[in-house]
């Protein structure tokens, strides 16, 4: 039986008052009153952020929330119309200049990572010689804080390089020019990627392992887009590649981003608050 109203206790994946003034105006795609819509957006993106954080299957999302049906066809307009996207955009600016950094980045750092397959997956993943796994890769690009500025899903065949255009042109979009120099792994080595990635304007920097390596290495600007991976590992859904579609795995990986980035801009506001 679904709880009612007055009984309904917040789950700890819940936005909060201030976290959903700031996202009201970038998810609201039609007024709170307009008849198409049944139930309130503010429990719609609460159950949303339920199964990016935990890993549930959707038809498992707990009955607080409304029906999966209602939050997964609402998740698919939102990322459709590219909320979540201009919801990072904005916060990225916010952050950067909090930073004391330009709105608009000059340099970005480049790589991918491969997520394991499931049966609701498999038909379209790849096989990753290099990681020994079977399933789908998330290309990335983010700018020198570890915020994304592009992304690219993938089977996991797929080599890197081959997305390396396609994702600085992304970046070019989102930022109007302003990328200079991309910095990448050696998995991005060749003149046809440098090539590719020069005709948008952008030199690409590959930084390479020491040939002597023991152990972990901690490689300049390489580690800040480890980070950014290291981010997205604490939302369970993004552990495995559990979608049918490629979008909807995509879609997922903006709304964990535009998470994580609310969260720094909020501990920031503390921050400067108790200063």
């Amino acid at each position: 039986m679904k709880k009612q109203l007055a009984d309904y206790k917040p789950y700890p994946t819940d936005v909060s008052d201030d976290a959903w003034e700031f996202c009201m105006p970038y998810l609201a795609l039609m007024s709170e009153e307009a008849p198409q819509r049944t139930y309130p957006l503010r429990a719609v993106l609460n159950g949303l952020l339920y199964l990016v954080k935990t890993g549930c299957h959707w038809r498992l999302i707990p009955y607080d929330f409304p029906p999966w049906q209602v939050i997964y066809q609402q998740a698919q307009r939102w990322h459709k119309a590219g909320c979540f996207k201009a919801m990072v955009h904005d916060l990225r600016a916010l952050l950067r200049a909090a930073k004391g950094r330009e709105v608009c980045p000059s340099a970005g750092i480049i790589d991918s990572r491969t997520l394991q397959s499931t049966p609701e997956s498999g038909g379209r993943a790849g096989y990753d010689g290099a990681k020994r796994r079977k399933g789908s890769k998330m290309h990335v690009l983010v700018d020198t804080l570890g915020h994304l500025l592009a992304t690219r899903v993938t089977p996991a065949n797929e080599q890197d390089r081959d997305q390396a255009a396609q994702l600085v042109a992304e970046a070019q979009k989102v930022t109007g020019r302003t990328i200079e120099i991309c910095y990448a792994d050696q998995g991005y080595v060749g003149p046809k990627t440098e090539d590719a990635v020069a005709k948008k304007g952008v030199e690409l920097v590959i930084i390479k392992l020491p040939e002597a390596k023991r152990g972990f290495v901690l490689l300049p600007r390489r580690w800040v887009v480890e980070r950014t991976f290291a981010w997205q590992a604490r939302f369970r859904r993004l552990a495995r590649d559990y979608e049918r579609a490629a979008t909807t795995l995509d879609g997922i990986h903006w709304v964990a981003t535009s998470v994580v980035m609310l969260q720094q801009a909020f501990r920031l506001c503390e921050v400067n608050n108790r200063l």
